[in-house]
């Protein structure tokens, strides 16, 4: 089986890479190869490599520099993820891409389900919403896979920020407003593999939406505090955490106050079913070391 991912060194990427390595030829194909804000390379690509399935784990993820620039934003997030619905469902193979809980305005009590309205408050949001109508306008074999709070071992993610900070200063004011799930990486690698060993073996639940993110729930300062408790269980300095709330900390692009998204669909439909949020964020501490 070939395997077409886009994105080379992102968080999720560099997991997928690590995890599938073993179901066949993986075609990775980073900012070099491939410029998903240019529609003719991608249809190239695709077309070049005649693969099995594409996965699109590349995406415009700098969320308050979106605002700033919309027009590449949606190239990448919105345009280039329509591109490649178009040619996966040409060549007949399924496609499946990463998308966010920014999708959601955050004023729901409750955790989303894939069938709530969708009301972005932001560029980023709204270029990810707009890929995703994309994928469905063109219909075909599709998973449309949405998370929250990506963390991993690589990259620009909260996890090495709070490790890197919690070290070097003597406080630190953590936003304690904001509730979801921080998912790693791994995680979502480790799910994508089950999806496509299950389509492989003839049991593939029904495509479309649906919402991958740890279990559970916290803050961003209960998701600080965690990292601090192992920083201090090794012996590391740590500041004194502050919570918070969201206005006390203006950003360019306003942020939802729930990112809690409802899994319970990708359970029912696939047979997959995610670890709580602290067990995988133990995981991937584990294999910093």
């Amino acid at each position: 089986m070939k395997i077409l991912i886009t994105g080379q060194h992102g968080q999720v990427s560099r997991e997928l890479q690590q995890r599938l390595a073993d179901l066949g030829e993986l075609i990775v194909l980073g900012r070099d190869q491939l410029d998903l804000a240019d529609v003719e390379q991608i249809r190239q690509q695709v077309r070049a490599q005649r693969p099995d399935l594409i996965i699109n784990a590349a995406a415009h993820t700098a969320v308050d520099q979106a605002e700033s620039e919309p027009d590449a934003a949606f190239a990448i997030n919105a345009i280039a993820p329509g591109i490649l619905a178009e040619e996966a469902k040409a060549l007949g193979i399924p496609l499946i891409h990463y998308s966010t809980d920014y999708v959601f305005d955050g004023s729901k009590s409750t955790p989303y389900t894939e069938d709530d309205v969708t009301h972005p408050l932001g560029v980023y949001g709204q270029s990810k919403l707009a890929g995703e109508q994309a994928i469905a306008a063109v219909g075909g074999e599709y998973l449309i896979l949405r998370t929250s709070w990506v963390y991993s071992s690589h990259g620009k993610n909260f996890l090495l920020t709070m490790q890197r900070l919690l070290q070097e200063k003597p406080q630190m004011r953590i936003v304690a407003d904001q509730i979801g799930a921080p998912t790693w990486a791994g995680t979502i690698a480790h799910s994508t593999r089950a999806l496509i060993e299950r389509w492989q073996a003839g049991q593939a639940g029904e495509w479309g939406v649906y919402h991958l993110t740890a279990r559970g729930e916290t803050s961003w300062f209960g998701f600080a505090q965690a990292i601090g408790e192992q920083l201090l269980a090794e012996g590391k300095p740590c500041a004194q955490l502050e919570p918070i709330p969201s206005s006390a900390y203006p950003t360019p692009a306003q942020r939802p106050l729930n990112s809690r998204l409802d899994c319970s669909r990708l359970h029912q439909q696939w047979k997959i079913a995610q670890p709580q949020w602290h067990e995988a964020l133990r995981e991937c501490l584990a294999q910093q070391h």
